[in-house]
């Protein structure tokens, strides 16, 4: 085939139907139904569904309502979140929409960006972008911008034979480009696709909190099975045996899931205000336990702007203003000049004649002007054409330092030009340089500060020059030590490249697939990583992170990967979100704490009880209480949790806190149970009981006094009262441990200035106190109100499971008992 030809028509449609054409890369995304199939039915919903169901069958709407809806609500939270995140995945495109040049049937013609096949010919002109990968023909020459996908700022030369890569831009010149890898094989394709591959992570504290809610469901299983098979042995009646089965199940503490989607919520609403949105929620708490942070250089750590560092003379003249006055003549600015004309003084000269605009095949720009021509451009391009390079020193060491260094020269007597209109250089009089630096994002330095005190450490990632991100690195404060070459990365085995990873700060050259590699290495050695970029060439590094961090100026591909996007492209950003982020983990805690003592106690009552024979200690209404104990206080405490940092120890410490906790509560909890249940049982017994509470038990238990059940119903019900006011009085003393206004209740921990939660705990405390005086309520929650023998018993008890506890808790009884040096050597 004549390659200079191009493909006839058919042979292109051919080459298409063979599903070689350049089709974007599919999206590995899951479906719909899958996602919405996996949420609904996950292993939580799944037990909550099926108790639901069985409530819903025997007539327990409102116990129904709670387990079904807990169980959706969480189902629709993550759903959601899911969904959004496919939706941004599948919209994903590297390639424009604009039309590309190829040449068919001999003719050139516009095609779409879908119908160029494999072996087409493409025309490549100034401005295009490339959407396929091939080699440039002969004849051809052109500068490409790979910026985007490298992350190298400088336009690279491509010569004939040279491979022309999909998602970058032709900036000068033109030729033909041969497709030979298209759709998926090409490396706008590749990085697509990866870039759509869905990866989610669960944070840490997500993980504790599965793992404590299985525990619980695991244990409140076997519980079950043992009591509701006793049940069925002593003929307990189908509703009594429903109603067992709705408190057992109201142990599983899955508001924990509802309370981590709460925070999570608002904490991203909270960061939003400081210039960071949050698109993947968890990534609020995620980022809280980042302790590498791997960043891009340009764009990132840089403005994308140079400031001038230092001007040289040579001569007898005035560097500064010669160079001031040359960046404010030429017409085609850049970088370069921009940063010299708001950095020096100087007027533009006038009567331009000629101007050579710069371009990376020449390395050089220069202009004529009435008074002579005049030259700015890089050392090695320069040099040729003077005669006594004198600055030849200067030049090295200010490069050696990562500056860029520019020469200013005049040309004394010829033009910009040779015989032919092209550029070309004569003889040369350098009359000074200057070192142009990257500009730092203001808040970079003082940022990488925070991040190292705070043992945080940071390491630059760049496709540029290792010196220059060497040099950038140290003024932003690190200790850039020897930085890395990307190239020396390849063909390292695991081992050998997380050797290098751990001991070095700075990698430069690094092509996207060893950014890729070396967030991989940090993750697998135990760090817990996120990945701050701006380009596409940071896409794939920032779906490897833990977090992944995106400029808000950066490209849409890097922004819909990333799991944080800084609004005002702030580094400083990450801080405030780190520090909400500790705040979740510090709230969610001690919620667990909250939540596993209730749990805990309550379990161990019931077995206790049941084991005694005394009838079921709670009634299904009597679970509504928790609202008080357990669901007002976990939401408060979690909006107030201080920005501490998080627990290192957090199972062990939760194990030492609950269960002193459990044990001592569940004791004093059965043995009030006991004595009411026998003193009530006596009561009724031998014909002592008042008129109007004989009137009180029959219109809880239903029954008639005298009949053969009643004695036992309102034992039970007299002994339930008693139980649940000493578990609510209890529990509002435990959140006084847990965040103690005085040295009087700082046995677990040391005192806290916030007064919000002891104020809490007297509003929860007036609450209950309502509930029991108040008819209606009391009536509601199958409580037989505030009886005498209720709290001659419990508050003498109270007072004892406060002194014992607190002695537990200072002296770490449990440690002790178990003859441990630690119970944090235990739990491991």
């Amino acid at each position: 085939m004549d390659v200079r030809a191009g493909l006839t028509s058919g042979e292109a449609e051919a080459r298409r139907r063979r599903g070689e054409g350049n089709v974007a890369a599919g999206g590995s995304t899951r479906g719909y139904a899958d996602i919405l199939r996996s949420n609904v039915f996950s292993f939580f919903n799944t037990i909550l569904f099926v108790i639901g169901a069985a409530l819903l069958a025997l007539g327990r709407y409102s116990d129904a309502l709670i387990s079904v809806g807990l169980g959706l609500i969480n189902a629709v939270i993550s759903a959601v979140q899911e969904i959004r995140a496919k939706r941004k995945l599948d919209r994903l495109q590297l390639l424009d929409r604009a039309a590309v040049v190829v040449v068919r049937d001999g003719r050139e013609v516009e095609a779409a960006v879908t119908e160029v096949v494999r072996g087409d010919l493409l025309r490549v002109r100034a401005g295009d972008q490339i959407v396929v990968d091939g080699p440039l023909l002969d004849g051809g020459r052109v500068e490409a911008d790979e910026s985007l996908l490298t992350g190298e700022s400088d336009p690279v030369l491509k010569n004939p034979g040279d491979d022309l890569r999909s998602g970058s831009f032709c900036v000068a010149g033109d030729g033909y480009q041969l497709a030979r890898d298209v759709g998926a094989d090409s490396y706008a394709g590749r990085l697509t696709a990866e870039a759509r591959r869905s990866t989610t992570d669960r944070t840490p504290l997500q993980r504790r909190v599965e793992f404590v809610v299985r525990l619980v469901i695991t244990l409140t299983v076997l519980m079950s099975g043992v009591i509701l098979g006793q049940a069925m042995i002593e003929g307990l009646s189908v509703l009594r045996t429903v109603q067992i089965t709705a408190v057992l199940s109201g142990l599983i503490p899955y508001g924990l899931f509802l309370l981590i989607a709460v925070a999570y919520t608002g904490g991203a609403a909270r960061i939003a205000k400081c210039g960071a949105l949050v698109q993947q929620v968890n990534a609020v708490e995620s980022v809280s336990n980042v302790d590498v942070v791997c960043t891009d250089k340009t764009g990132t750590l840089t403005t994308g702007r140079l400031t001038v560092e230092r001007v040289r003379a040579f001569g007898e003249c005035d560097a500064e203003a010669l160079l001031g006055a040359f960046a404010r003549t030429v017409t085609s600015a850049n970088l370069t000049t921009v940063a010299l004309a708001a950095g020096l003084p100087g007027t533009a000269w006038p009567g331009v004649r000629d101007e050579v605009p710069f371009s990376s095949s020449l390395r050089w720009s220069g202009v004529t002007v009435a008074d002579g021509s005049w030259v700015l451009g890089a050392p090695d391009a320069l040099t040729p054409y003077v005669g006594n390079p004198v600055f030849a020193e200067v030049v090295a060491d200010l490069a050696a330092r990562g500056l860029r260094v520019l020469l200013l020269a005049r040309v004394p007597d010829a033009g910009l030009r040779d015989g032919a209109g092209g550029p070309a250089l004569s003889p040369l009089e350098v009359v000074g340089l200057v070192a142009l630096a990257d500009q730092l994002r203001p808040e970079v330095a003082d940022s990488i500060h925070r991040f190292r005190a705070g043992g945080v450490a940071v390491k630059v990632l760049s496709g540029d020059d290792p010196r220059t991100v060497a040099a950038l690195a140290a003024r932003a404060g690190l200790d850039a030590g020897d930085p890395v070459a990307g190239p020396a990365l390849d063909g390292l085995d695991d081992a050998a490249l997380d050797r290098i990873v751990a001991g070095t700060a700075v990698f430069g050259r690094v092509a996207p697939e060893q950014k890729e590699r070396v967030v991989a290495s940090l993750r697998r050695q135990g760090h817990y990583v996120a990945m701050i970029g701006d380009g596409v060439n940071d896409a794939r590094a920032i779906k490897g992170a833990h977090v992944g961090v995106a400029m808000r100026s950066g490209s849409a591909v890097t922004r819909d990967v990333a799991d944080i996007v800084l609004l005002d492209d702030s580094f400083a950003a990450l801080l405030p979100a780190q520090h909400e982020g500790r705040r979740i983990v510090n709230g969610i805690t001690v919620s667990m704490y909250v939540f596993l003592a209730r749990v805990a106690s309550q379990g161990l009552v019931i077995l206790a009880v049941t084991m005694l024979g005394l009838g079921f200690p709670y009634a299904p209404a009597q679970v509504g209480l928790t609202l008080l104990t357990v669901g007002v206080p976990t939401f408060f405490l979690t909006m107030w949790a201080p920005d501490t940092p998080p627990d290192r120890h957090p199972l062990t410490n939760l194990a030492r806190f609950v269960l002193p906790a459990a044990i001592v509560t569940a004791g004093f909890g059965t043995a009030i149970y006991a004595i009411l249940y026998e003193s009530v049982t006596q009561l009724f017994t031998v014909g002592t009981a008042p008129a109007d509470r004989i009137a009180d038990f029959e219109a809880l238990t239903g029954l008639t006094y005298g009949g053969a059940d009643f004695v036992a119903a309102a034992a039970s019900i007299g002994a339930q009262t008693g139980l649940t006011t000493f578990f609510c009085l209890a529990s509002f003393i435990l959140l006084l441990f847990l965040a103690p206004p005085n040295r009087f209740f700082a046995a677990w921990r040391a005192p806290i200035a916030d007064r919000r939660p002891a104020l809490l705990v007297i509003v929860l405390l007036l609450a209950f106190i309502a509930v029991l005086f108040t008819p209606a309520l009391s009536d509601y929650f199958e409580l037989t109100g505030p009886g005498p023998i209720v709290f001659t018993t419990v508050l003498p008890t109270l007072v004892l499971w406060f002194a014992l506890l607190t002695v537990a808790f200072r002296v770490n009884l449990l440690e002790r008992l178990l003859q441990v040096e630690g119970l944090r050597d235990a739990v491991r």
